[in-house]
């Protein structure tokens, strides 16, 4: 028995930028071991597995895997695998059943011919990261308190996952990273995070991120729809929202992967909605 992979790469309109996703549009018959060793085979971030689902409805169970372990959501490859849904369904709503809660996405075709897809995450919170997570974070990547920017608190943000939100006080902090893979991923495990995304504020409407994930096996993920979810609950947290905003998120280009993630943020409303490009890398059988 062979198992279709797809691989898409997400929020890029170019195969070598963005972050590259598996995609398998039919997991039905696999179980928690094939699923796991398929992910770890394909050695991208996350691999999404359509479990199941009504393609006449447009529903789908969905669950996602990255080369050690599943994770409840995953934003990248949830865009990658609407693109691909799109490209044999034709454009147009679906919902997607993920571990993390019920995730509609909208995918259209642009002028250029192009699909984008839109998800509308869970609802999203934020709460100020308490002394020791913060502290334990730091030490992990390197960096010091004087490294951040205090005009935005360190945060523990949930969009699907939790992930732990600091904020560089430079771009150049930013751009210097080289962490203790294991220390942090052991931090990362005690504290219940999915990545810590690091940012630095260019303007209101721009942010440029960074996350390491190496509870994953990956040192940083190029494009993290999840992050940038939660990222947006951040914002309304702090009241940097104050009406409904659209925002850029940067992500990648310290990897020669540079990615373009917009956000959708209003301040009643505590979903995210996030939209992106993905573009197909290649097709492959295991």
């Amino acid at each position: 028995m062979t198992t279709e992979i797809l691989r898409y790469s997400a929020f890029t309109d170019d195969p070598a930028g963005g972050n590259p996703a598996g995609v398998v549009l039919d997991a039905s018959g696999l179980d928690d071991p094939a699923m796991l060793a398929i992910a770890a085979e394909v050695g991208y971030s996350e691999t999404a597995f359509v479990t199941g689902g009504d393609a006449e409805r447009r529903r789908f169970r969905v669950r996602y895997f990255s080369p050690l372990a599943e994770v409840a959501f995953c934003g990248h490859a949830t865009v990658a695998l609407a693109v691909a849904l799109a490209e044999r369904l034709g454009p147009g709503e679906v919902v997607l059943d993920t571990p993390a809660g019920e995730i509609p996405v909208s995918t259209a075709v642009d002028g250029a011919g192009a699909v984008r897809a839109t998800l509308t995450s869970v609802p999203t919170r934020s709460r100020p990261a308490l002394p020791a997570e913060r502290d334990a974070a730091l030490g992990a990547l390197g960096w010091t308190a004087a490294d951040l920017d205090p005009a935005l608190p360190a945060h523990v943000a949930f969009g699907g996952n939790d992930h732990l939100v600091l904020a560089a006080a430079s771009r150049a902090r930013l751009a210097d990273l080289d962490y203790d893979f294991d220390a942090l991923a052991e931090v990362m495990r005690r504290y219940g995070w999915t990545t810590v995304d690091l940012v630095w504020r260019e303007s209101a409407g721009l942010y440029h991120a960074r996350n390491p994930f190496p509870v994953g096996g990956v040192v940083e993920d190029p494009a993290t729809g999840a992050a940038a979810a939660a990222f947006g609950g951040y914002l309304r947290e702090l009241g940097l929202v104050t009406g409904p905003a659209t925002i850029a998120v940067r992500q990648g280009e310290d990897m020669g992967r540079t990615s373009e993630l917009l956000i959708e943020v209003g301040p009643r409303d505590p979903r995210t909605r996030v939209t992106g490009q993905a573009v197909p890398v290649s097709g492959a059988s295991v």
